[in-house]
């Protein structure tokens, strides 16, 4: 029987992988597995999983867990992430989103005259801008109404046009990325402090190797390639008109958790803020500058409703699906999945390193196979303290990569819904944006292991 669990385990990743492949819904699917291997698990051993209040009766302490991680995760990094989407709902709305999309631009104007360099120069200009405007799909169609045909009238290809705004989003990184809050809340770790002492280092020097590889392999390709010319109008996307002034406001919290963070010590002792206050202050005082510029009236109230439809509509997406996974990692761990991962894996002398390089290629692939990483992420992340603390090794050792590895398997992904939406836009093949893309985000996931790893 002392197999039995770590098998079973097995069966079910393996059983959840080929449904998600298959389409199924992500969240049913988590959560009726890591539901069966609960009650699978006392049967198998008498170390079942327990609520931190039993309920004195084995059947029902099972569903008092999943009540106490729907509330653990709701009152949590639910809120964060809710508060967070009804922020950039509300700067999407009132067309901040779009200001800072042209407020960014003013300096790339400089490299119209090398449309190569401009065009590579879009991915650290997307990058930063994802920091801010955390929506793949947002970020993405933006940069296709404003950037893509700068690009291709200047010379670059529809192909190279399209995967540069696609690797854009090959980092979900910054205090605002529901993996980074995620990859934070499972170390107990301030997401800010996450976000500058260990996200920020490693995505510089990939980035720096992505940027050079993606200029390359571009040039490259491109090559026999006709030169087409695109017109704002052939997108056809449009974007709100504000004034450019409103580029700031989608930064305001971003600067607020900088100024204030107890890491990074710019305002040491002045006051303390949470995610949660920042983002809440940066929708009050958007809404204060909108009065401002606006009559008051019902268009702006209307406006202000975006902001509880960003948080409920989230919920269903993001939050259930956090909750879901909790609980198909809480099954695998009542099977005994992490001792038989740790044995298995100190007896063929791997360590700490090399699980952290096995999950980190695991979720890179399964994100290329479901179009998101998320899914793979949300349900492998919360089992890293346990496996760290089984091997005596730093748990952001392990997670660091994962959480990278995550969106950068999207990125690749024939099957992802904003390159599917790119693709579309540009009128090209998905699959060769994805074998535009395939090189360098590969020579990035290796690049990022051996740093992590090694150094």
């Amino acid at each position: 029987m002392e197999f039995a669990g770590p098998v079973i385990s097995i069966f079910f990743i393996a059983t959840v992988a080929w449904l998600l492949v298959k389409k199924l819904p992500s969240v049913p699917v988590l959560f009726l597995a890591g539901l069966s291997m609960l009650f699978i698990a006392p049967f198998l051993s008498g170390n079942a999983l327990k609520p931190e209040k039993p309920t004195g009766l084995a059947i029902l302490d099972i569903f008092k867990m999943v009540a106490e991680t729907m509330v653990e995760i709701n009152s949590g990094v639910g809120l964060v992430i809710m508060v967070i989407c009804g922020f950039l709902a509300y700067m999407d709305k009132i067309g901040a989103s779009n200001s800072l999309i042209r407020l960014a631009m003013v300096p790339l104007a400089f490299f119209k005259k090398y449309p190569y360099m401009l065009a590579t120069l879009v991915m650290p200009f997307g990058q930063f801008l994802f920091i801010s405007i955390t929506s793949a799909a947002g970020l993405g169609l933006l940069l296709m109404a404003t950037m893509y045909p700068i690009m291709v009238n200047l010379g670059v290809s529809r192909l190279s046009a399209a995967s540069l705004i696609m690797s854009t989003t090959a980092f979900g990184i910054g205090p605002a990325s529901a993996i980074a809050m995620s990859a934070s809340s499972v170390l107990k770790m301030d997401v800010t402090q996450f976000f500058f002492q260990y996200q920020v280092p490693m995505v510089t020097v990939v980035a720096s190797i992505l940027f050079v590889s993606f200029l390359v392999v571009n040039k490259i390709l491109d090559k026999n390639l006709p030169r087409e010319e695109v017109s704002f109008e052939k997108t056809g996307l449009t974007l709100t008109e504000s004034p450019l002034i409103y580029g700031i406001l989608p930064l305001i919290p971003l600067v607020m958790l900088l100024v204030f963070s107890d890491f990074m010590g710019i305002a040491p002792g002045i006051c303390k803020i949470d995610t949660n206050v920042a983002m809440l202050s940066g929708t009050v005082f958007a809404i204060a500058i909108e009065f401002i510029r606006r009559k008051p009236g019902k268009e702006i109230l209307k406006d202000l409703e975006s902001f509880w439809s960003g948080m409920t509509e989230n919920f269903a997406s993001v939050i259930l699906l956090i909750v879901a996974a909790d609980i198909f990692a809480k099954g695998l761990i009542s099977l005994g999945f992490i001792s038989g991962l740790t044995s298995t894996c100190m007896h063929f002398g791997l360590g700490g390193a090399g699980i952290g390089i096995v999950m980190s290629i695991m979720i890179f692939l399964a994100s290329i196979l479901m179009g998101s990483g998320n899914a793979a992420f949300f349900a492998f992340g919360p089992l890293v303290p346990e496996i760290a603390a089984s091997l005596s090794y730093d748990a952001v050792k392990i997670i660091l990569p994962m959480a990278f590895a995550a969106s950068m398997g999207r990125t690749v992904s024939p099957i992802a819904g904003i390159l599917v939406a790119i693709a579309g836009i540009a009128k090209v093949s998905p699959m060769d944006i994805v074998k535009r893309n395939l090189i360098p985000l590969c020579l990035g996931l290796v690049v990022m292991l051996c740093i992590n790893f090694l150094f």
